[in-house]
């Protein structure tokens, strides 16, 4: 995964998890981040998709986790985020002649999925309590 969203969704949970009795706006989320709160609504509706944070609309509106942090784990976080492969996405079209380019994707795809499932295992042990507790 090499874009933004999971750093910004880890963001936006650890402020959750470090105020867990407050509904917090997407403007003071995307403030404590210095992004557009359009990106920070974008990733917490794909959150609460997931089930991870709920929301409250209106004027004393905004959010909070859905169930302790000690029971979010950074996986799923990650796994609600996964877009991309994380070494970068295969060749477009190599070469069918090639002895390498004919097999190139198959095995960079594995290379992929191997990769992942380390970085998913490492993550799923590490709940978002583990993780904001590095915060003061």
């Amino acid at each position: 995964m090499n874009d933004r969203r999971f750093a910004i969704s880890i963001h936006i949970l650890v402020l959750l998890a470090k105020n867990p009795d407050k509904l917090l706006a997407s403007d003071y989320l995307a403030g404590s981040m210095n992004i557009n709160p359009v990106l920070v609504r974008k990733e917490l509706s794909n959150l609460r998709k997931h089930g991870i944070v709920i929301s409250k609309e209106g004027k004393h509106g905004g959010c909070m986790l859905a169930r302790p942090a000690a029971e979010i784990y950074l996986s799923d976080v990650y796994k609600t985020v996964s877009s991309h492969t994380i070494l970068g996405n295969e060749l477009a079209s190599p070469n069918p002649q090639c002895p390498v380019g004919k097999q190139i994707n198959e095995h960079l795809n594995k290379l992929n999925l191997e990769a992942e499932n380390i970085m998913v295992r490492q993550l799923s042990g590490q709940t978002l309590a583990d993780f904001s507790n590095r915060f003061s």
